[in-house]
């Protein structure tokens, strides 16, 4: 259902499923598949697909120029996944040729009011970004990770599964998977220990991840700490992952404990 008042290119890809209500602008290259809602007053332009299910609220400006000086105009696009919900005001570009063209959105993700992806961002599934948080260009963010509000995330910064960013922290470095980092410049306070809980990792799993978060952090040579484990946890997929997270190439330094 498409109402009378918006302006929906003939060129572009509408499902009959979708419901875009009043004073919405949607420009040729656009796709939105079934049951997208589109509140009202939304403007989705670019090479921009929206999966199932996904709901825009008022005032959300989605797939619009990226905000970057070397960007001339180049081939881009932006694929915002099923089921997530876009809040009034949020911002999404597409990518750039730097970051290979293309921003993606995954699966039943929560922006809330005034959040603004950049260009060639990669966000994963359930992920929460709440009000006014801004990610730079080349922002790399896995599922299940929740950004507090008034937070900034500079650009290139990864941060990694099911970590939680607290409110109003200025993210300037890798936060590693599971890590709770806040501050004026971030620092890990610790690890997202309800998180892990609620996603029933098992008790010995965490308490061994706990283990490994000390040893990791126990000098600022992260590398060295990390060959001293020696193989010690092995068989703990949660470590792992924490280990691997930071021996990937990287543009950002890993964000640590402040002592």
């Amino acid at each position: 259902m498409i109402h009378k008042t918006s302006v929906v290119d003939p060129k572009s890809k509408v499902s009959k499923n979708a419901e875009v209500g009043p004073f919405c602008n949607i420009g040729p290259n656009v796709i939105l598949d079934d049951n997208v809602k589109l509140i009202s007053n939304v403007h989705i332009e670019g090479n921009t697909k929206i999966g199932k299910g996904t709901k825009i609220f008022p005032f959300a400006s989605i797939g619009t120029q990226p905000q970057d000086l070397k960007f001339k105009g180049e081939r881009n696009s932006l694929e915002i996944g099923e089921n997530n919900t876009i809040r009034e005001y949020v911002t999404i570009n597409p990518g750039t040729v730097g970051g290979g063209s293309k921003t993606i959105i995954g699966n039943n993700c929560l922006l809330m009011i005034s959040s603004h992806v950049a260009h060639d961002c990669k966000i994963g599934n359930n992920v929460v970004i709440a009000n006014n948080v801004p990610l730079g260009g080349h922002v790399t963010i896995e599922d299940s990770v929740v950004i507090g509000g008034n937070s900034a995330v500079q650009q290139f910064t990864r941060i990694g599964r099911l970590a939680m960013i607290g409110g109003m922290t200025g993210v300037l470095k890798d936060v590693i998977p599971f890590g709770l980092s806040i501050g004026n410049r971030n620092y890990l306070q610790g690890l997202n220990l309800i998180g892990l809980r609620r996603q029933k990792y098992e008790n010995q799993k965490i308490l061994g991840l706990g283990k490994a978060y000390k040893e990791i952090f126990s000098s600022k040579n992260l590398f060295e700490n990390l060959n001293k484990i020696n193989g010690e946890h092995k068989d703990n997929e949660l470590v792992n992952e924490v280990i691997n997270f930071i021996e990937k190439d990287k543009k950002r330094p890993i964000c640590s404990p402040q002592s």
